[in-house]
């Protein structure tokens, strides 16, 4: 699969609704996002990601052209654009439906989707990072960092895909996992270093008074 460094991916559910003899479209269901759950990107034995969906952040989201596929690449099987898909933010979260019914491969992929050999999507997207707001907090002597996602600013595909937790999806949190983690070393170190001056300011202090233990 490509993977796109200016783009993140996340995992989610997908699944075929019900048909009948009169119904001959193929129609998938799913949610791009939920909004207001946190949920874990990554956790080690010090350090923890979680990541919570904002429920204004597709609220300025390009999403005048977005495609379905499968694993973010190849055949479109569902696109905005010409109304085989639709993808609006409800109470919930970002709903998508699909239409598949017009591609032969596009029916296959309702197959697969309505037999649960595929149950799983992801969605690739841009963030504006700058609208990211970051708490944290100590549990368990495990540093634990909560991001809120703000503002999407373009949705670019939403995918059927074979196995979830994808190789783009690993990058994509990865690089956000190393670059907090590196700020926290480089404050934890700080922090550490104006700790050494204090106690080496407070003895300088007690030597010119004469009174080092």
């Amino acid at each position: 699969m490509p993977m796109k460094s200016d783009r993140e991916y996340r995992d989610f559910n997908i699944s075929a609704l019900p048909q009948n003899e009169e119904e001959a479209a193929k129609i998938v269901r799913g949610y791009a996002s939920t909004f207001g759950n946190a949920y874990t990107l990554y956790s080690d034995n010090e350090y923890e990601l979680r990541e919570i969906m904002s429920a204004d952040a597709f609220r300025d989201a390009d999403l005048s052209d977005v495609i379905l596929q499968y694993n973010h690449e190849g055949r479109v099987f569902a696109r905005v654009s010409n109304g085989t898909l639709s993808v609006q933010a409800d109470d919930v979260g970002l709903a998508i439906e699909a239409n598949l019914g017009g591609t032969e491969l596009g029916r296959q992929l309702y197959e697969e989707i309505d037999g649960g050999y595929t149950d799983k999507m992801s969605i690739g997207f841009m963030v504006d990072r700058e609208a990211d707001v970051w708490t944290r907090q100590e549990i368990d002597r495990k540093t634990v960092e909560t991001r809120t996602i703000n503002r999407i600013t373009k949705l670019y595909d939403v995918s059927a895909v074979s196995i979830p937790a994808n190789d783009a999806t690993s990058i994509s949190v990865r690089a956000l996992v190393d670059g907090e983690i590196e700020k926290l070393r480089a404050e934890r170190l700080e922090a550490e270093r104006i700790e050494g001056e204090r106690r080496r300011a407070e003895v300088r202090a007690k030597a010119l008074m004469g009174g080092v233990e």
